[in-house]
């Protein structure tokens, strides 16, 4: 009797097709791969965009199969309730979007099994930690304050009553904090670009000898070839003449 073959795979969430990687995993092992593509399509929509891992478990005899759809990381599945692509380049010091407790008990739920945490509470705490890493404001504050004022009770309500749904008003706020947010990320990118456009103005422009150029002079545009003065021959050094001799 044959033995079952598993293949694992990483999909796109709702987006899986027959080429590569699962077309050719699967090829030869008599299944129909159109109608696995199909149900594995089936299973991950709720994970669109994001990478899913996923296994396929083949009986060849049989030419069954079954799908076992995994979850991915705790930190795509906040970027996906931020409408991020990633996180923040400086950790701890940049912010790029904005959440609610809400969401981390919506993901905590999503995870399920697949967090460290044993209660609900603790598993929003793992959330909390991970939006400091992706630079994520969670109730417009830093997730650091959010994860002493969990320890004191303050979303015992929501986190006792698992709340996810947020209110029109509530919506609304998060929308707003996230359009302030894109607006201070723009301003700090533009006077960024300001400061650099200052300093190569003002670099003087250097010559093939180490000579700076005339004060004023507008420097040279990247990869334009650079002007040098032609070298001006030595001064022959005058020696004294030699007396003559009598």
């Amino acid at each position: 009797m044959a033995k079952k073959e598993t293949v694992n795979l990483i999909v796109k969430g709702g987006a899986a097709s027959a080429g590569p990687p699962l077309g050719p995993a699967l090829a030869g092992k008599g299944i129909n791969i159109g109608q696995v593509v199909k149900d594995i399509n089936e299973k991950t929509k709720l994970m669109a965009g994001m990478d899913v891992p996923v296994k396929v478990v083949v009986d060849p005899a049989a030419k069954s199969y079954e799908i076992l759809v995994g979850l991915p990381p705790s930190s795509a599945l906040l970027k996906k309730e931020a409408s991020l692509e990633k996180g923040s380049a400086a950790a701890g010091k940049k912010i790029v979007s904005a959440l609610l407790i809400e969401h981390m008990i919506k993901v905590a739920q999503t995870k399920g099994e697949g967090m460290l945490g044993s209660t609900l509470k603790n598993k929003v705490k793992e959330l909390l930690g991970t939006c400091v890493s992706l630079g994520i404001k969670v109730e417009g504050k830093d997730p650091r304050q959010v994860i002493k004022e969990v320890n004191a009770g303050v979303y015992d309500k929501e986190i006792k009553a698992e709340k996810t749904e947020l209110s029109a008003d509530e919506l609304a706020e998060l929308q707003a904090t996230r359009a302030q947010i894109q607006n201070e990320m723009e301003a700090l990118e533009k006077a960024a670009a300001a400061v650099v456009a200052a300093a190569q103005a003002t670099t003087p422009v250097v010559g093939a000898e180490g000579v700076p150029a005339a004060e004023g002079a507008a420097a040279p545009a990247p990869g334009a070839p650079v002007a040098v003065a032609p070298k001006q021959p030595a001064k022959e050094e005058k020696k004294p003449a030699r007396k003559q001799m009598r």
